[in-house]
């Protein structure tokens, strides 16, 4: 079995010339699995961030996404880290078949609230107008009186419910059969998800926390053996796959080329902050945007080229970090628009209040960022939910 390794895209040929014992793949099949994952990739990035300025322009401050501060992005390799190794250590004393149990039935829930809230637009085009449409709410309170406090406080409604029957499958066929589709339609809509709801609120934000991931990244895939060793370890939808010897074996095929999901997410997320900037200029261009994009699709293109020359997995934020920062600083340079972009504020177009990210998730392939981003509140103002951050 060849090496699952978290910010790190590989793939079995690879692992074959490591000695793993995988043979190799034909050249076709290799660019088919290549090519897929670089689209599959882009999909999220792109739709993330267009629906990211939409949560942001919501009225409701209750529908407002997380907000990374300056704090926030200066502490989360360093908690990232400390979780990483502490999982570590977990599968090292615990059974890793009990472990797996349990990830995996927190991971249907997940990845069926994902699933639904990114298929929900598609779904209200799809139904008929006359839908029987009826409103539900689900209320958790604790204490009563003046000193009762909504827990969770979540309004759907019943094409909400559709949404949620037809995830729920997707759930129950990956819970069964861990099939590599399933697995990639809940790692594309938590990758989504996490584009859209985890918002940087200024380009200094997003610099610390790409630039401090940057480091994390080479340090935990290089340095040591604790992110391949925990990745190995468990079975969740923390990753894109494509398979490599699919023209040989069709859908059965099991020689994957993965990508983690952190790898999407945190330039991501730096990329739909670009976007927002774009649009606050007024000018009716999408400079940096496409600067951003097109930085992304260069740094996951040439880490795919390296992996494939050198024989040996790459950490992608080696080569995505100073792409997406440096292609959209330089074309700022040339357009004299610096203090611009660094003066921005994309908290100053949310409402007060805007709740602040104070639990941090793992990047780069953990379950725990995808887990973080899916406890976020849903920014259709149909829905409200309120969660206890104690119990995160």
């Amino acid at each position: 079995m060849a090496e699952l390794e978290p910010a790190t895209l590989h793939n079995e040929t690879e692992a074959a010339a490591n000695g793993t014992g995988k043979l190799g793949n034909s050249p076709e099949g290799t660019a088919l699995a290549y090519g897929s994952l670089l689209l599959m990739a882009l999909l999220p990035i792109f739709f993330g961030a267009l629906r990211s300025v939409s949560c942001a322009r919501g009225k409701n401050s209750s529908d407002m996404p997380e907000t990374i501060t300056s704090r926030d992005a200066a502490r989360f390799p360093i908690i990232a880290s400390c979780t990483l190794f502490g999982l570590y250590i977990f599968f090292k004393i615990f059974s890793q078949e009990y472990i797996n149990l349990l990830l995996s039935m927190y991971f249907f829930i997940l990845g069926v609230l994902a699933l639904a809230h990114t298929i929900s637009p598609a779904m209200n085009r799809l139904l008929p107008e006359n839908f029987p449409n009826r409103p539900y709410q689900l209320l958790f309170t604790q204490g009563s009186g003046e000193s009762k406090e909504e827990i969770v406080n979540y309004e759907f409604d019943s094409r909400d419910l559709v949404c949620l029957a037809i995830s729920g499958v997707v759930g129950v066929w990956y819970l069964l059969k861990k099939h590599w589709i399933a697995n990639n339609l809940f790692g594309l809509s938590f990758a989504l998800n996490g584009v859209e709801l985890l918002h940087l609120n200024n380009v200094s934000t997003g610099c610390i926390l790409l630039g401090g991931l940057f480091v994390y990244d080479i340090f935990w895939v290089f340095g040591t053996n604790v992110m391949v060793t925990v990745a190995k370890s468990f079975e969740a939808p923390i990753k894109l796959v494509f398979p490599q010897d699919l023209l040989e074996k069709g859908l059965e095929a099991n020689n994957f080329a993965m990508l983690g999901l952190g790898d999407i997410v945190i330039p991501g997320i730096f990329i739909a902050l670009l976007l927002r900037f774009d649009i606050s200029l007024k000018k009716n261009s999408r400079t940096y945007f496409y600067t951003s994009f097109l930085a992304y699709v260069f740094g996951l293109a040439l880490t795919i080229f390296v992996m494939h020359t050198f024989k040996h997995a790459q950490p992608a934020l080696l080569y995505l970090v100073p792409a997406c920062i440096g292609f959209p600083l330089l074309v700022a340079l040339v357009k004299g628009e610096v203090t611009e972009m660094f003066s921005y504020e994309s908290s100053a177009e949310l409402l007060p209040h805007t709740p602040r990210l104070s639990h941090f998730p793992v990047v780069s392939g953990s379950p725990v960022s995808l887990a973080e981003s899916m406890q976020q509140k849903p920014c259709s103002p149909r829905r409200r939910r309120q969660l206890n951050p104690s119990s995160m």
